[in-house]
Order: C-alpha cells, then sequence, then structure tokens
C-alpha cells in the first residue's frame, strides 16, 4: 500500500474517533447554554437559538451547586497530595532503600491488586465507623492515603535514579532524607505530574465510596449532588447538562496544564518499568 494512503487512512480514522469521543462533550456545553425545554426537542437542535446562563444561575443559586463543588475541591485535592507524598516515599523506598521483607512484602502488594475494591468496602466502612469517621470528608480521603497502583509505578520509575548518584550524596554526608528531598523529586517530577492527574481523577469522579460513608447531603461530591439532581430534576435536561459541565470542566483543565507531565511519565514509565 502506498505510505502516504496508509498515513491518511490511519489519520482519518484517528479524527472519526476523536469526533466520536468529542461530539458529545460538545453538546453536553451547548445544551447548558439552551433555554429550559430546548434540548427535549425532536430532533434535538445542535447549537443553542437562545444561548442563555439561566441553568448555570439556577445550578449555584437553586441546587447548591457551589457547595458541592467546594466539597469535591477540597476532598480531592487532599486526596492527591496525601497520596502523592505516601506513594512517592514508599514507592522510593521499595525501590532503593534495603530492609528485611522488602520483595516478599512488595510481591504482597502487587498480589493484592488482584483483589476488587468491592470486597474491602464492607470492613473498612466498619473500621471507619468505630473510627468515628463515618459522614465526615477524612472517611474518604484516609482510605484513598496511598494506592497500590501509586506505589508500584513510583517504584518502577525510581529504580531508573542511578545508584552511584545516591552512594554519592552518602558519601558527602547526606541524609536519607535529604537526598529524597533534593536528588530524588527533582528526578521524579514526570511520574510526580502523572500520579497527580491519576489520583485526582479517581478522587473527583469517585460515586461508590462517597455514596456509602457520606450520609449528609452537606457533605456530597459533585457526582452524589448529580445524582440526587438527576432524580428531583429528571426531566429538565438542559439543567441536568449545565452539572455536567461544572463536574468535567476542572478536571479537564488539571489534565491540559498537567498534559506534558502527565505523557512523559506514562512514556517513560512504560519504557524504564
Amino acid at each position: 500500500m502506498n505510505p502516504r494512503l496508509a498515513r491518511a487512512l490511519v489519520n482519518g480514522a484517528l479524527l472519526g474517533c476523536a469526533v466520536v469521543a468529542v461530539l458529545p462533550l460538545l453538546w453536553m456545553l451547548s445544551a447548558s447554554l439552551m433555554p429550559p425545554g430546548s434540548a427535549s426537542a425532536l430532533p434535538p437542535p445542535l447549537l443553542p437559538a437562545h444561548p442563555t446562563l439561566e441553568n448555570y444561575r439556577a445550578l449555584f443559586a437553586r441546587a447548591g451547586m457551589g457547595r458541592y463543588l467546594l466539597n469535591s475541591l477540597a476532598i480531592s485535592g487532599a486526596i492527591a497530595a496525601l497520596a502523592l507524598a505516601c506513594n512517592l516515599m514508599a514507592g522510593y523506598a521499595f525501590a532503593k532503600l534495603r530492609f528485611a521483607g522488602r520483595e516478599r512484602l512488595f510481591r504482597a502488594l502487587i498480589g493484592a491488586l488482584l483483589i476488587p475494591a468491592q470486597v474491602a468496602m464492607l470492613p473498612l466502612f466498619l473500621l471507619l465507623k468505630y473510627a468515628g469517621l463515618v459522614n465526615s470528608y477524612a472517611g474518604v480521603v484516609v482510605p484513598a492515603m496511598a494506592s497500590l497502583f501509586g506505589i508500584y509505578l513510583v517504584r518502577e520509575f525510581a529504580r531508573s535514579v542511578p545508584d552511584e548518584l545516591l552512594e554519592a550524596a552518602r558519601i558527602d554526608g547526606a541524609g536519607e532524607w535529604r537526598i529524597f528531598v533534593q536528588i530524588v523529586l527533582p528526578l521524579l517530577k514526570p511520574v510526580m505530574a502523572t500520579l497527580t492527574v491519576f489520583t485526582f481523577l479517581a478522587a473527583w469522579n469517585d460515586f461508590m465510596w462517597p455514596l456509602i460513608v457520606l450520609t449528609g447531603q452537606e457533605h456530597y461530591t459533585l457526582p452524589l449532588a448529580l445524582a440526587s439532581l438527576a432524580r428531583e430534576h429528571s426531566e429538565d435536561t438542559e439543567l441536568m447538562m449545565a452539572g455536567s459541565v461544572v463536574t468535567v470542566l476542572p478536571v479537564l483543565l488539571l489534565f491540559l496544564a498537567l498534559q506534558r507531565h502527565y505523557l512523559q511519565g506514562l512514556l517513560l514509565g512504560s519504557v524504564k518499568g
């Protein structure tokens, strides 16, 4: 086959897939700007005839979406920060520090990846209940402070750090904490961005665990608030689309801001792992 024709076919297929993936998001944004009832017409319009922000005003004024947005930002930000710190330290320890049972413990952690998360939800809920953390932000944050996948990703990436560099720092009198902060962390920036995006996205989109732990509506995150809004306003398509835009926009902006480092971390991790 002609190389130019093959390239054109591949690019055309990729463009078609991109259109299929992006078109629902674009219509969601378009419908959120339509007056009430417009999106339910047959056939549904692609663009708003009279764009309006009334749906967004109603969303924050009547539905209290501002509080749920702040809840999601606080919970997801805390989870991303704490998980990043715990995963970096644990992954580096498994990669470069020698201690008794290191390999056996790491193999046990890898084996735990095969256990579905739903299996641990009941015992985890009972532990949080005994600790008094049910219906609190801590009940959502504490179980997500570290992840097996995050530890594995950091470990595989940190193995590429030269041992000679660490030994030279130790000979110069640097302690382990100083080596980790001043030498290792700057070399782990790509995987840090990747972990931040992964963790923030997982926490932001999580529905099941907050639904179990958060019993009071004042603590709801955006996915829970959106589900509650769908039950109360099932006929108001435009309001639902506005809620969906508010839910998607922060994580989209985060991904675009860290896109270069995120992709670099994935590519380097796949080569070095």
